[in-house]
């Protein structure tokens, strides 16, 4: 299967501290893909990288076969940062409004886009008020729908269900398993939550800036011959 991401040789490090070793990781189109890890292991590093915002030491990224950062994958990736970048003087409304405009979307597109958006993230009622007065997790839900707004190819998720209910959380990822069976999409998601990991297709588990295993959750927990995602990454704790 076609990579839609791949990895070769990167490392990054900020005031002389090691953040990502000489990493390479491969990324298969339609599927999602977990990078699982405890805070403060890179994941987050790694994702900026990715999508071009912050350029490594060493080593190069391709998306899409497009070396990053590239111009051209603005339109094909959506990026969903860890903090919300929003303008919380605008409505949720306004905000969507704006992200559309920026990808050219016709105004009929924009009014389709922006609509299913609000609705996968459960904000309809909501897109009236300023952002200033979205509780923090509806302000994660609008960072959400602008990731989707353009309909990229590549979805690129970082901790997308923090401080969201258990019952949006559960439906934001079967809209996550809908895009990626029906629409093919391919969805790279951060989580330190296992529960989520075991929906991923295939996982890298990272620690201290290094992939310590990966491959499906069911094989990981094969080849370390236990229960839980959580027992697999003790158990390599333990050998390492």
């Amino acid at each position: 299967m076609k990579n839609v991401v791949t990895i070769e040789g990167i490392a990054k490090g900020f005031h002389q501290k090691k953040v990502i070793g000489s990493l390479n990781m491969n990324i298969e189109k339609n599927g999602i893909f977990g990078l699982l890890g405890p805070s403060g292991c890179g994941k987050t590093t790694l994702i900026k990288m990715i999508v071009g915002l912050i350029k490594p030491d060493a080593g190069k990224i391709t998306v899409l076969d497009h070396e990053v950062p590239n111009e051209a994958l603005l339109m094909d990736v959506g990026y969903m940062a860890q903090s919300d970048a929003l303008y919380t003087e605008l409505t949720g409304a306004e905000n969507l409004e704006f992200f559309a405009k920026l990808y050219r979307l016709s105004k009929k597109e924009r009014r389709e886009r922006i609509q299913y958006a609000a609705e996968i993230v459960q904000l309809t009622k909501d897109l009236n008020i300023r952002v200033a007065y979205y509780s923090g997790g509806m302000k994660r839900r609008l960072s959400l729908a602008v990731a989707l707004i353009q309909n990229p190819a590549i979805l690129i998720l970082d901790e997308p269900t923090v401080g969201i209910d258990p019952v949006l959380k559960q439906s934001i990822w079967q809209e996550l398993e809908r895009l990626r069976n029906e629409d093919h999409k391919t969805i790279l998601i951060t989580t330190h939550v296992m529960d989520e990991a075991e929906r991923c297709d295939k996982l890298a588990m990272l620690r201290e800036g290094e992939i310590i295993a990966s491959g499906t959750p069911e094989a990981l927990k094969a080849q370390y011959a236990v229960e839980t995602l959580d027992d697999v990454f003790l158990k390599i704790g333990g050998e390492r």
